[in-house]
C-alpha cells in the first residue's frame, strides 16, 4: 500500500503514518484505565497544546473549525468540561490518548479494510461515506483519505468500512500535522507505535512522513 498527498495540500499539512501488525484488540483493556485518567487529569490543568495551528490547515482549505471540528479539539474540549475519553476498543483508545496529547487529528484505519493505494485530497461535491456513528459524512471540499473503493477517511471523522473492531489485526494510523508542527511527527509516532506494542501487542511493519 502506497500512501501519497495530492501537491496541491502538500504546503499546507503533513501525514504521518505508521502501520501495526499482529495487534490484539479488546473491547477494554484494565492497563489503560490509568494513563487514560492521568491523561484527561493533565489535559485539564495544563492545556496540552495551542489549536491554533490545526484550525488554520482547516482554514487554508477553506473549511470552518468551529462548525468542522478537529477530532483533537472535539476531544480536548469533551474533557475539559470534565467528561471521560470515551472507551471504544484497545487501540481506539490509544488513538484517542494520543490524539488528546499532541493536540493533532488522527484517523484510525484497518488495513484489512483499505483497497490498494491511499490518497489524501479534497473531497469533491456529492461525495460521502457512511461514518462510524452511523451518520453520513459529508465530504465535499474537506480534507479526504482515498482508496481504490472510495472515501473513507479524514481529521474530523472516519469511515464504517475501515473502522477498528476487536477483529482488526493490521492498524494504520494516520496524523494529520499542519506543516507548522511537522517537526513533532518522529517523536509523535515513536510514541504512538510504543503505546501500540505496551498495550495491544504487535510489531510496527511501516512509516511514513509525508
Amino acid at each position: 500500500m502506497q500512501i501519497r498527498v495530492t501537491p496541491g495540500l502538500s504546503g499546507i499539512l503533513t501525514l504521518g503514518c505508521v502501520t501495526m501488525d499482529e495487534v490484539r484488540v479488546v473491547n477494554r483493556e484494565p492497563k489503560l484505565d490509568a494513563p487514560l485518567v492521568e491523561a484527561e487529569r493533565r489535559a485539564r490543568s495544563t492545556s496540552p497544546g495551542d489549536p491554533t495551528a490545526v484550525r488554520s490547515m482547516y482554514r487554508r482549505v477553506g473549511l470552518d473549525p468551529t462548525k468542522t471540528r478537529p477530532s483533537s479539539e472535539a476531544l480536548l474540549r469533551r474533557v475539559a468540561r470534565g467528561d471521560t475519553l470515551p472507551r471504544i476498543n484497545s487501540l481506539v483508545d490509544i488513538c484517542n490518548w494520543c490524539s488528546l496529547e499532541f493536540q493533532l487529528p488522527y484517523g484510525l484505519y484497518d488495513v484489512d479494510h483499505i483497497s490498494g493505494d491511499v490518497e489524501l485530497r479534497l473531497g469533491r461535491e456529492g461525495e460521502e461515506y457512511a461514518g462510524i456513528r452511523k451518520d453520513v459524512v459529508h465530504l465535499a471540499g474537506r480534507l479526504t483519505l482515498v482508496d481504490a473503493e472510495g472515501p473513507f477517511g479524514n481529521p474530523t471523522s472516519d469511515s464504517a468500512r475501515t473502522m477498528v473492531t476487536v477483529n482488526t489485526h493490521r492498524a494504520l494510523f494516520v496524523v494529520f500535522a499542519p506543516q507548522s508542527l511537522s517537526r513533532s511527527l518522529p517523536t509523535v509516532l515513536d510514541r504512538t507505535s510504543e503505546r501500540v506494542v505496551m498495550f495491544c501487542g504487535g510489531r510496527e511493519t511501516a512509516r511514513a512522513i509525508l
